[in-house]
């Protein structure tokens, strides 16, 4: 593969389309680095027809959220043929909806959150349950729209209700783990390191403490005592093998010190995480020995169908 054709599809209609063009453009450009073809593609629902004149030998999915992370745009290239970086089908589109992502995954064993599901609607001005709680859309990525209600609120927020809310009528309350933020990735069928998240200026790790320069501190490896490091380490093979990903994943976690071991709560797994040099699995994978070019020209030739 080291002269093949690879597309590598970023942008798409997503509210995370900005995010998506950013990963992509870093994931060419260090192709191109690598000695690979590369033909960038912003996606558009002409996508299809796109590939099947093109005929990459593969495609690199750069792209995150809604048709691109979800199992559609998987489905469109199983369909064509082509092999294809990440999550297959099935898992795709179950680790994108975070209430059937929390089932399979606690059915396996993975501790979760108590929450519940309700219609956008259903949540008017009574608190659906004691706060402090976060309110989040089930299938959108890099915290849009996500929510801390805090036990003081005598309401929940109303933006929830408002007719400017884009991000989908299910919405997943769930309880508030006080404590840290931690992330572990998995690379083919085995852990990363672990990366404790420190947002700066911000509640929470969201959209700003993800993209804004200086929005958060990554702390890789993870300050942790070594059995807690290595039970987030377990918990994410463990999420990434319930889900049936493939490739790369990303598994979220927070920890409530005063609970030890049983204070570790995964939230959620990301089948397509952020794809620049400085993006936490990249990070991850350069703590492991791979360099930027090095990491995607693995996931390239491990791209294949049927995944």
């Amino acid at each position: 593969m080291s002269s093949g054709n690879v597309a590598v599809l970023m942008g798409g209609f997503s509210s995370e389309r900005q995010v998506s063009l950013a990963s992509g453009k870093s994931c060419a450009d260090a192709l191109e680095a690598e000695g690979f073809r590369v033909s960038r593609i912003d996606v558009t629902r002409d996508v299809a027809t796109v590939l099947s004149e093109l005929k990459p030998d593969v495609a690199f999915n750069a792209l995150h959220g809604p048709f691109g992370e979800d199992g559609k745009v998987q489905g469109i290239l199983e369909y064509l043929e082509i092999p294809y970086t990440h999550s297959g089908v099935l898992a795709s589109a179950l680790a994108m909806d975070k209430a059937q992502a929390k089932r399979v995954a606690a059915a396996c064993g993975v501790p979760v959150a108590d929450s519940l599901i309700l219609q956008r609607g259903e949540i008017g001005n009574r608190h659906p349950m004691a706060p402090p709680y976060v309110l989040k859309p089930i299938n959108e990525g890099s915290s849009f729209g996500v929510l801390i209600v805090d036990e003081d609120q005598a309401n929940p927020p109303q933006s929830i209700s408002s007719d400017e809310w884009t991000f989908g009528e299910k919405i997943m309350v769930e309880r508030f783990i006080k404590g840290r933020e931690f992330t572990c990735g998995v690379m083919d069928g085995t852990a990363l390191c672990v990366t404790e998240i420190v947002p700066v200026g911000q509640k929470f790790y969201d959209f700003d403490a993800k993209y804004r320069p200086g929005g958060s501190k990554h702390i890789l490896p993870a300050e942790i005592k070594p059995n807690i490091y290595q039970k987030i380490q377990s918990l994410a093979v463990q999420a990434h093998q319930a889900i049936g990903c493939r490739g790369v994943s990303r598994s979220d976690f927070r920890f409530d010190e005063t609970l030890g071991e049983d204070g570790i709560i995964w939230l959620e797994v990301n089948t397509q995480p952020g794809m620049t040099e400085t993006s936490l699995v990249p990070e991850m994978a350069a703590d492991a020995g791979y360099d930027f070019g090095a990491f995607l020209r693995w996931m390239v030739e491990d791209a294949s169908c049927l995944r």
